[in-house]
């Protein structure tokens, strides 16, 4: 509909933040699940894999096993202190993107009716 690239990094962004959502709330189902091992992504590595083109970016970010999270003697490794962290600062994240594209069509929505005869 639209081709602008931050729209689509942004929506890439709002799609991360959602998978890690779920990652997130998939390890607090299982943390009393003996051998469950915490799975996430890592924002960081996608972005830098991303680069400049993050219009590019793939919508399914690699999810991974949390290494070096200290495990209880059933093999778990959930804390529920790391994941309460982790949610909050997901949802900060997607808040923020939101904000962006609220912003963004706003300026477009700005642009289209400067340009239109009165």
């Amino acid at each position: 509909m639209i081709d602008d690239p931050a729209i689509t990094a942004l929506s890439h962004f709002l799609d991360w933040n959602v998978l890690r959502s779920e990652l997130v709330m998939s390890n607090l189902a299982n943390i009393d699940t003996p051998g469950y091992r915490t799975r996430d992504i890592d924002f960081r590595q996608q972005l830098e894999q991303a680069g400049s083109n993050l219009e590019y970016a793939s919508l399914t970010p690699a999810v991974r096993q949390v290494q070096g999270l200290i495990g209880r003697p059933d093999g778990n490794n959930v804390s529920l202190e790391r994941e309460g962290l982790l949610l909050a600062d997901t949802q900060l994240r997607f808040n923020a993107a939101v904000q962006l594209l609220r912003d963004r069509f706003k300026m477009l929505s700005s642009a289209i009716h400067e340009g239109s005869p009165s």
